[in-house]
C-alpha cells in the first residue's frame, strides 16, 4: 500500500501520467475489445475519478494489466477488466475469503481473494464475466482464477475458480481454504 499518500488513495503526478500512458497504449493495441470506444473518452472518465484511477495503478502493479472491455450505455460506465495472459502474478497464492483463511490451522496464506479485492476496489468477476473474457483472447491457460462463488456453494464451504486448457473454459470447485502458486483472480472495475 506504499502507493497511498496520507490517507487517502491517490497517485503521485508521475505515477499518474505513467498509468495513463500505459492504459492508453494497451487500450490502441487492443481494439478488440472495445470496438467503437474512444480513448479520450476513457480518460475523461478517468480524470474525473481518481480514486478509480487508485484502484487501476494497484491491478497494474500486481500483474493485472487492466483493460476497457465494455462500455454501459445506460449509466455511461466503462468496464475495466483484468486482461494480462495469466492470472496475475501479485495476487496468487491466496484462499478465497478471509472466513476460508480463519478455517485454517496451518500454513496460512497471506491474504485472501476478497480481500485483497476490497482493498483494491475491485469486484472479482463472475462466472459469466470470466466466460466474456475468454470471447476476448486465450487467458489462464497456465494458471487458474477465483471467481465470485455463488452463496449456496460457499455456505457450503466451497469456492469456484476457472482456467483454459484444450481451447475450453473449465468452472471447477475447491475448498475455499485452499491456495495455490498459479491461482489467483481476476477483477473488475466500473468507472
Amino acid at each position: 500500500m506504499n502507493d497511498i499518500i496520507g490517507n487517502k488513495k491517490e497517485l503521485s503526478p508521475e505515477q499518474h501520467n505513467d498509468l495513463l500512458r500505459t492504459l492508453k497504449a494497451r487500450f490502441e493495441n487492443n481494439m478488440n475489445r472495445h470496438e467503437n470506444l474512444e480513448w479520450a473518452n476513457v480518460q475523461a472518465k478517468l480524470a474525473a475519478n481518481l480514486e478509480k484511477l487508485w484502484s487501476l495503478h494497484y491491478m497494474e502493479s500486481t500483474g493485472g494489466e487492466p483493460d476497457v472491455v465494455g462500455y454501459d450505455k445506460e449509466t455511461g460506465v466503462y468496464i475495466f477488466y483484468d486482461c494480462s495472459a495469466e492470472s496475475p502474478k501479485g495476487r496468487r497464492n491466496v484462499c478465497y475469503d478471509r472466513e476460508a483463511l480463519d478455517s485454517r490451522k496451518e500454513f496460512k496464506p497471506k491474504d485472501t481473494a476478497m480481500d485483497m479485492a476490497n482493498i483494491i476496489g475491485i469486484e472479482i468477476l463472475t462466472e459469466g464475466q470470466y466466460r466474456e473474457l475468454q470471447k476476448l483472447g486465450d487467458f489462464d491457460t497456465k494458471t487458474s482464477s477465483w471467481l465470485k462463488t455463488p452463496f449456496e456453494i460457499r455456505k457450503l464451504g466451497g469456492a469456484i475458480f476457472a482456467d483454459r486448457r484444450y481451447n475450453h473454459v473449465f468452472v471447477y470447485h475447491n475448498g475455499a481454504e485452499s491456495y495455490y502458486s498459479a491461482r489467483g483472480f481476476r477483477g473488475s472495475l466500473r468507472v
